[in-house]
Parts: C-alpha cells; structure tokens; sequence
C-alpha cells in the first residue's frame, strides 16, 4: 500500500512543519521506500538552497519511523508508535540536495530485541547515492 499526504500522519508521529516524509511504500515486513520533495518552505533547508544534514537524517529516521507505523498498522494499532534515536553508528552525507530535487529513501530493520531496532538508511536522487546510515532506535 502507498501512503500520501493525510495518510503519512497514520504512520509517523511527527506534525508540520517537521513531517519529512511525503509518500511511503512497504516493501515488505522489514523494509520501506519513502521520497521526499526538498521544498524551500522545509524546516531544514539552508540559505544557499540546501536541506542540511540534520534534515537527511530526520528524513531517513521518519522512514524508519514509517515502517513502525505499518507495522503496527497491521496489528489495529490506532497510533503511530513514537521512536527516539538512541545512536547514530554510522552517517555519510555524500552531498546535499538542493530545493527541487526528490529524494528517495529505502529504510530497513535488520534486527530488533525488546524495544530497540537496529536500522539501515539509504537516501538516492536517481541512481546517486547521497546519504547512508546506521541507526539505533528505540520504539516505545
């Protein structure tokens, strides 16, 4: 299933003006697809036309978060469960994309125990590869 606008809300906990996620696709049980529009009007967009780091990374966490959603989506949760990034292990920003440009992103549990879920993040414009990451969230 694709989420979209209003529908994005069933999934992640986060409200405007931070929502960083504009459609999601469940790939499977353990990984999602998300895109973003870097828009001028976005909390993370830098004066020279840039989303910053901090915002890849907010965005590649949102998806993470997403996928949480899905998930408890399909147990008939009616909330989105709420995630707290609990470690950054590895980030690259290989660059910056700039106010026009769709990022796509790939999110991916590799393995939870209790309430805290290793991910995976990957974010693409075209066939570029721009960031990578490592996370460690913990889901409440």
């Amino acid at each position: 299933m694709t989420y979209r606008g209003d529908d994005i809300k069933r999934l992640i906990p986060q409200r405007y003006p931070i929502v960083m996620i504009d459609t999601a696709e469940e790939r499977d049980g353990n990984s999602i697809a998300t895109t973003l529009a870097v828009r001028q009007d976005n909390y993370f967009v830098l004066p020279d036309g840039t989303l910053s780091e901090t915002g890849l990374i907010e965005h590649i966490a949102q998806s993470s978060s997403a996928l949480a959603g899905c998930r408890a989506l399909a147990e008939q949760s009616l909330a989105p469960p709420v995630g707290i990034i609990g470690e950054i292990k590895y980030f690259v920003c290989h660059r910056r994309p700039g106010v026009g440009e769709l990022i796509e992103t790939t999110a991916t549990f590799n393995m939870s125990f209790g309430n805290v879920t290793m991910a995976t993040g990957q974010s693409m414009i075209g066939e570029e590869v721009i960031a990578e990451i490592q996370l460690k969230i913990f889901i409440q």
